[in-house]
């Protein structure tokens, strides 16, 4: 069984664990409890943000935890309100989290009808310069935003959290990853109340190897380098959702998952949704 998840470097120097836990919509109370179930489990990557409303739910379980704090990575996400000023944004949240850095800070979405976020960039570039944070990045971009970003500064974010599961493998946008040493992160990894739990390919590969739906889904991501932040509130998932470190999927498994894209899953689209 792995104890700790192994840590991908990122292209600023630092190392972010290979799952983490997902925490909208817990309030405070609750993040704060599950986040302390999910330390003991061996999860140490939490992923909040500003407009979650628990930053200070998740800071208190960082504190409790009876953990170094460099042994725990932190990743919160800003609002457009801030793309003025990214600086004041994560000293925002730095203040509700109570800590005095985050090991990633991301734009939560680009917003281009504000046309401000090669601003917030060049600010987080600031931010990670002054030691705010440890590492920058995006959230919700697409390639040419991205593309905007690197023309822009010459700095390439280090993470892209985007929607990614088999039902919509984002297969173009994590070329455009790849080329530019972006790792991408998924958030809805599991497409949860969708369906994707319950299709026949993916209870076959689970019964092969004697594993869950969702431990087979996140092996998905987990092989192919993605990093997968599931959330659940339940002991006994946050463990199983772990326990896919474990899992070894064939190609043809890994092939198999990725086919079942479904275009009539949605998407949401970041040129028209952000807050």
């Amino acid at each position: 069984m792995t104890t700790l998840a192994p840590r991908i470097p990122l292209t600023g120097g630092t190392a972010i664990p290979a799952i983490g836990v997902g925490t909208w919509p817990l309030n405070d109370d609750e993040v704060r409890a599950m986040c302390l179930t999910a330390f003991e489990i061996g999860y140490r990557l939490v992923d909040t943000a500003e407009n979650y409303r628990n930053e200070a739910g998740v800071g208190r379980a960082v504190r409790e935890s009876g953990l170094a704090r460099e042994d725990v990575f932190v990743t919160t996400k800003f609002n457009k309100k801030w793309h003025g000023d990214a600086v004041a944004g994560v000293e925002g949240s730095l203040g509700r989290l109570g800590l005095e850095y985050a090991d990633l800070v991301l734009i939560h979405w680009p917003n281009p009808d504000q046309d401000l976020y090669v601003r917030a960039w060049e600010g987080l570039i600031e931010a990670r310069e002054r030691g705010l944070t440890k590492a920058i990045g995006t959230s919700n971009f697409k390639p040419e935003h991205l593309q905007r970003l690197i023309d822009a500064t010459g700095v390439a974010p280090e993470v892209n959290q985007i929607q990614c599961n088999p039902f919509t493998p984002r297969t173009q946008e994590r070329a455009f990853h790849a080329e530019h040493g972006i790792l991408t992160e998924s958030w809805a990894p599991l497409a949860a109340g969708n369906g994707l739990a319950e299709h026949p390919t993916v209870s076959d590969v689970a019964a092969a190897h004697d594993v869950t739906a969702a431990q087979v889904v996140l092996a998905w991501h987990i092989q192919q380098g993605l990093l997968p932040i599931p959330k659940s509130s339940n002991r006994e998932r946050l463990a199983e959702n772990f326990a896919a470190l474990d899992v070894r999927l064939t190609d043809d498994e890994v092939r198999a998952l990725t086919a079942l894209e479904n275009p009539d899953y949605r998407v949401a689209d970041s040129d028209r949704f952000g807050h």
